[in-house]
C-alpha cells in the first residue's frame, strides 16, 4: 500500500460545492430526513436514495431493517455481487448525535463560505457537513482494507467520484449471512476461550488503526461485529488522525471504552495497560495489504 496516501482533505470533498443561502422560508418547511423504515424504501413510491442506487447498479433489493442508531439505519440489501449491507445516514438535522467538533478540529477547510456554512450549521453548511461525513467513512473504509485490516470491504470506489454520487448512503459487504447477520460483540455469547481471542483480536484491531496513525474515536464491543471467530470493526466516520490536537484523548478513550465494554465477557483490564500494549502492537508488522490505492 502506498504509506503516504490519506483519505481526502475535507476542502476536496466540498470542491465545488454551492454555498450559497437559501431562502429561509424554504428551510422552516424542509422536514429533515431521519429513520426510514423499511416500508417507506420498498413500497409503492421507492425512496428516492434507494431508486437512485438501485438505478446506479449497486443494488437491486432491499431485504430487512437491521439496526437503527443515534446517526443511521443500517439495513440488509442484495447486489450484483451478493448481500450488501446499507447505512443510510439521517440529516444532520434529524440525528442525536450532533457534538462531531472534537473529531473535525485539525481538519483545513480552505474556502471560507464553506466553512462559514458549515459552523453556522445553515442549510447548506449541513448539507456539506452530512456529505464529509458520509464520504469520510468511504474513505476510511478504503483504506483499513486496502491495508488488510479486518473491517468490512466497500462496495463503492475507491475513487470519491463513484461513492460520492450515493450519498447519504454507503454500501459494504454484509458480514454474515442475509438469514443471520454478524451480531454485534457487546451482544454476542463467548465462552471463555473465544473471549480472549475476541479480546487479542480487538487489541490488534486498535493497534493496526495506530499503526496507520488513526484513531477510532468510539472504539469499544459496540463497533465491534463477531462471526466466525473474527473480530471485525465497524463504524468510521469520526476517524481522526494525529492531526487532531484531540487525538490523544481519543485514543486513551478508545482504551477505556474498549476495557469498560469487554468485562461482560470477563475479561478484566487497565485502560492505561491497555494503552500502552496498543502501542507496542502497532510498532509491529503490518498485515498483508489487500490493495494498492492510487
Amino acid at each position: 500500500m502506498n504509506a503516504g496516501w490519506r483519505p481526502r482533505d475535507v476542502q476536496a470533498e466540498l470542491e465545488g460545492a454551492d454555498v450559497r443561502p437559501e431562502r429561509r422560508e424554504k428551510y422552516k418547511t424542509k422536514k429533515p430526513l431521519g429513520r426510514r423504515r423499511l416500508g417507506t424504501l420498498t413500497g409503492d413510491v421507492t425512496d428516492a436514495t434507494i431508486r437512485r442506487l438501485t438505478e446506479l447498479g449497486h443494488i437491486t433489493e432491499v431485504v430487512a431493517e437491521l439496526k437503527s442508531g443515534k446517526e443511521a439505519t443500517a439495513y440488509v440489501a442484495r447486489g450484483p455481487s451478493g448481500s450488501v449491507l446499507l447505512k443510510l445516514y439521517r440529516e444532520f438535522e434529524a440525528r442525536s448525535f450532533k457534538n462531531d467538533a472534537i473529531y473535525r478540529e485539525g481538519q483545513t477547510v480552505t474556502d471560507e463560505r464553506a466553512a462559514r456554512a458549515m459552523t453556522a450549521r445553515s442549510k447548506k453548511g449541513l448539507e456539506m457537513l452530512q456529505a464529509s461525513w458520509v464520504n469520510a467513512e468511504y474513505a476510511h473504509l478504503w483504506t483499513l482494507w486496502a491495508a488488510g485490516l479486518s473491517v468490512p470491504e466497500p462496495l463503492v470506489g475507491p475513487r470519491p467520484i463513484d461513492y460520492g454520487e450515493t450519498s447519504p448512503a454507503v454500501l459494504m459487504r454484509l458480514i454474515g449471512t442475509e438469514d443471520e447477520p454478524a451480531p454485534r460483540l457487546s451482544d454476542a455469547r463467548l465462552d471463555g476461550e473465544q473471549a480472549r481471542s475476541a479480546w487479542d483480536q480487538s487489541l490488534d484491531g486498535m493497534a493496526g488503526l495506530l499503526r496507520l496513525g488513526y484513531a477510532h474515536g468510539d472504539y469499544s464491543t459496540y463497533n465491534l461485529l463477531w462471526w466466525e471467530n473474527t473480530v471485525t470493526i465497524i463504524d468510521f466516520p469520526q476517524l481522526t488522525t494525529r492531526a487532531n490536537p484531540n487525538f490523544s484523548e481519543l485514543l486513551r478513550r478508545d482504551a477505556q471504552s474498549l476495557v469498560t465494554s469487554f468485562r461482560r465477557h470477563g475479561v478484566q483490564a487497565d485502560p492505561e495497560t491497555v494503552l500502552r500494549e496498543v502501542q507496542r502492537r502497532a510498532q509491529g508488522p503490518a498485515p498483508e495489504p489487500r490493495l494498492r490505492l492510487p
